[in-house]
């Protein structure tokens, strides 16, 4: 096997050969160095075997772990989710990377009651219903507009992102990242755009 690989490396083209060998060491610089930064105990020995099992997840990093906009207020959040819903689940470890502190996380297959009870208008309806410091923070937002609109401390319901757009935070599938709009409400049940995401 070595001998046919090495065959292949010495009819490659002496500038693409070049190409291909700073590539991976560039990318195992870049990855080793953030392993490093990280405090992951990278050695010698072990180097091979962190850079595989971290790879992965330090190239996969997603869109909205940046964070855009500083919050000092309340983190606690209540979320409501079904039993069965593993995306919401992908959402709470979201807002968790950007400083939200899940006071409870409470599965039940009384979703729509919950809903009701918090006044949510039934066009804006997603899989989890959250509340923090009061509001109302219903489906897949993303933690920056999240924090953005608690800064400003409306006197609004709440926010939320109706249906389960593919690319919103949780909602992540590749490259697919479709349209989607955060819209605010008020405690009437009336409706206007908090921002819109055509790209990203």
């Amino acid at each position: 096997m070595y001998k046919r690989f090495s065959d292949w490396m010495s009819k490659l083209p002496r500038y693409l050969l070049a190409v291909i060998v700073t590539t991976g060491v560039v990318a195992t610089a870049y990855i080793t160095f953030n392993l490093m930064s990280q405090g992951e105990n990278v050695t010698a020995s072990n180097h091979l075997q962190v850079l595989a099992s971290n790879s992965t997840s330090l190239l996969n990093v997603s869109v909205w772990d940046q964070q855009t906009e500083s919050y000092s207020g309340t983190r606690d959040v209540k979320v409501y989710r079904s039993p069965a819903c593993t995306c919401c689940g992908n959402w709470i470890k979201h807002i968790q990377k950007h400083g939200f502190k899940i006071q409870a996380d409470i599965k039940t297959d009384e979703m729509e009651a919950i809903k009701q009870k918090y006044n949510l208008p039934p066009d804006l309806a997603s899989c989890h219903t959250a509340i923090i410091d009061g509001y109302v923070m219903e489906g897949h937002i993303p933690a920056d507009d999240i924090k953005l609109f608690l800064q400003q401390q409306p006197q609004l319901a709440g926010l939320a992102v109706p249906g389960m757009a593919i690319g919103t935070p949780g909602m992540e599938s590749g490259n697919t990242k479709q349209p989607f709009t955060v819209m605010e409400f008020n405690h009437q049940g009336e409706v206007q755009i908090f921002k819109k995401y055509q790209s990203y």
